[in-house]
């Protein structure tokens, strides 16, 4: 069957338009990672840490379809943004049993830098891959805050941090880290699944960073997500609050698991402004 110049045109330019959209949630949105700024009003925060600025990283999945000078990128970024703090809740590689993978990319994280530290927590993929090597990155970058509590101080008035496990792999209960603040002190706890924040605790949370639901990865316009894994569907991405009333942010992340896409839930460095809560 011969076709004219002009019916040829029109068909490839369908393919062409069929193979772009096709191609838009694998190529162009998952490599897409936006700079997010987020203000949230955090109770108990000191006046000294009023506008304190954090990075907070997530789920960077290094490994197949995330190459390594992706993730370098994504640290540079993090840097010039010159945060006060930077925070990293867990699942840093992809693949299960591949601790050559945990040590290409801590190489590379090592590099985050910020005046008040840079404090990281462990996700269910890192146990998959070695706990004993993850947790030694930890420990070498001075990045550990597994199950552990600190204190940043800024002017003479202090901020907490604290660790969760990962709820899934490596679970203890919050209590016995909190327990190691002053009852009247602020405190930001670290968790790898937003889940984490329905546990059994009893302790006053004033703010979670968590991430693991990568926002879904595919938000299908007035549905949403098609799968979230977790337990509580209330936590998706952003500023959230927990079953307890208490405050929660939940990053969409970085890198992707399961399936390679992206579709109306770009990857994002997020940017926490905090600022007092009002009384």
């Amino acid at each position: 069957m011969n076709i004219s110049r002009r019916q040829f045109l029109k068909s490839f330019c369908r393919l062409g338009s069929v193979g772009l959209l096709a191609s838009y949630p694998l190529v162009v949105e998952r490599m897409t990672v936006l700079t997010n700024e987020y203000r949230i009003a955090v109770p108990n925060l000191p006046e000294a840490f009023s506008g304190f600025r954090i990075v907070h990283l997530s789920d960077f999945h290094y490994g197949r379809l995330t190459p390594l000078i992706f993730i370098k990128g994504i640290v540079e970024r993090a840097n010039l943004l010159k945060p006060d703090l930077i925070a990293s809740t867990g699942d840093y590689v992809y693949r299960k049993s591949s601790s050559d993978e945990i040590d290409e990319v801590w190489q590379v994280l090592s590099r985050l830098s910020a005046p008040h530290g840079v404090w990281s927590v462990l996700g269910n993929h890192d146990h998959w891959s070695e706990t004993a090597r993850a947790e030694y990155w930890l420990k070498k970058n001075g990045q550990d805050l597994r199950h552990k509590a600190v204190r940043i101080e800024r002017n003479g008035q202090a901020l907490w941090l604290a660790g969760a496990g990962d709820l899934m792999e490596d679970h203890r209960n919050l209590d016995l880290v909190l327990a190691k603040i002053p009852d009247r002190d602020c405190r930001i706890v670290l968790a790898h699944n937003p889940d984490t924040a329905d546990s059994d605790y009893s302790r006053r949370i004033d703010l979670i960073l968590a991430g693991h639901t990568h926002g879904g990865q595919v938000q299908i316009p007035f549905y949403g997500p098609p799968y979230l894994p977790v337990r509580n569907k209330n936590y998706i991405s952003g500023v959230v609050t927990t079953s307890r009333g208490s405050q929660m942010f939940i990053s969409r992340g970085i890198g992707w698991s399961i399936l390679p896409v992206r579709f109306n839930c770009y990857p994002e460095i997020a940017v926490l402004e905090l600022v007092s809560q009002p009384s």
